[in-house]
């Protein structure tokens, strides 16, 4: 790791998220399949180290660089991806839960209670408004619906089923009041700059994770409520797919990890419909999505493994000891967002 090169930005847990729910999904195919329970938990280690040596490394940076962690935790954009801590820990504490239920569930309570603050205090931001509608990506899911949808999943693995209701109806109606603004700000306004661009990645996440969800806090045969968002999943897949090579004119960087949630959690929600009895087309695509899932994701780690090889993974720290990491320094290359900041 070069010298020159600065702290880990929170959107790095990004990594850590689409690493852990891969595990998860592969915990599920073991269950359904009967795959090679090795594989499975090559996975799981894997994404875990990944999670601890991100923890350890954010943590490090508001003892070292406490500025350079607050400006991000302030910033309009990449606020936003802080949210992927608790998010991230919220997964680890399910991985866990099986080998270590103490130590899981204190992850849990200490992620369920940090994502809560952090979302209301995010939230509060939007409702106080000056918000630069050039800064308005899908990102701001992550602090209520990612946040919200996750806890409710595991507040479901840990037995609080009334807790997770709670915090599903939150994500939920979060999602729907997002969206909207969210399309808005694409449709009106100018295109999002090539920075920003694999953000979108986040669109198909609340679908696929909200139904991760869903199935989690219920039981029987799957209802027209999570074949509906199955459905919309899929077709957020689609429109991303369609919408991929101008998402690609900007250069692999570790915010292409966005995908790797929903990439992730579309299989994992369509084989936990095939395992509560769905039939049909669902039962033959669910082997597709895994096949397709696990090449996406591995795309994405055999890339940052080349940076990091490369010693370009972390900004350079002239980057990131202003408002912002990486990320941000290449939106201000736009000089719309540079005066939005």
């Amino acid at each position: 790791m070069n010298s020159n090169r600065g702290a880990v930005p929170a959107g790095f847990f990004g990594i850590a998220v689409g690493s852990l729910a891969l595990a998860n999904l592969w915990r599920v195919a073991i269950r359904l399949w009967q795959l090679p329970a090795v594989v499975g938990s090559a996975v799981t280690v894997a994404a875990l180290a990944v999670w601890v040596i991100l923890l350890f490394g954010y943590a490090h940076k508001w003892f070292a660089q406490t500025a350079d962690a607050r400006a991000e935790l302030d910033h309009p954009v990449q606020s936003s991806f802080v949210a992927l801590v608790p998010i991230s820990t919220l997964l680890a504490a399910q991985l866990l839960q099986p080998y270590a239920h103490t130590l899981a569930l204190t992850l849990y309570g200490i992620a369920a209670v940090g994502q809560l603050g952090l979302g209301v205090y995010l939230q509060g931001k939007l409702w106080q408004g000056g918000r630069k509608p050039e800064l308005t990506t899908p990102a701001i899911y992550l602090p209520t619906v990612g946040s919200g949808f996750v806890a409710a999943a595991s507040s479901a693995a840990f037995g609080f089923h009334q807790l997770g209701a709670l915090f599903f109806g939150g994500g939920m109606l979060a999602w729907l009041a997002l969206e909207s603004m969210i399309l808005h700000r694409a449709a009106v306004h100018e295109p999002l700059p090539e920075a920003l661009r694999p953000t979108l990645g986040v669109q198909l996440a609340p679908p696929v994770v909200g139904g991760v969800a869903y199935l989690s806090l219920t039981t029987g045969t799957p209802d027209l409520f999570a074949y509906a968002l199955l459905g919309y999943g899929l077709y957020q897949a689609l429109m991303l797919l369609r919408l991929l090579p101008w998402i690609r004119q900007q250069a692999f960087v570790p915010g292409y990890w966005a995908f790797s949630f929903g990439v992730a959690a579309l299989p994992t929600m369509a084989l936990r419909l095939v395992e509560r009895g769905a039939t049909g087309p669902i039962e033959f695509a669910a082997p597709v999505l895994f096949v397709v899932s696990n090449a996406i994701i591995a795309i994405l780690a055999v890339k940052t493994l080349q940076l990091l090889v490369q010693g370009k993974l972390l900004p350079p720290v002239a980057a990131s000891s202003s408002a912002a990491a990486a990320p941000v320094r290449q939106v201000a290359t736009a000089a719309r967002i540079a005066r939005a900041q």
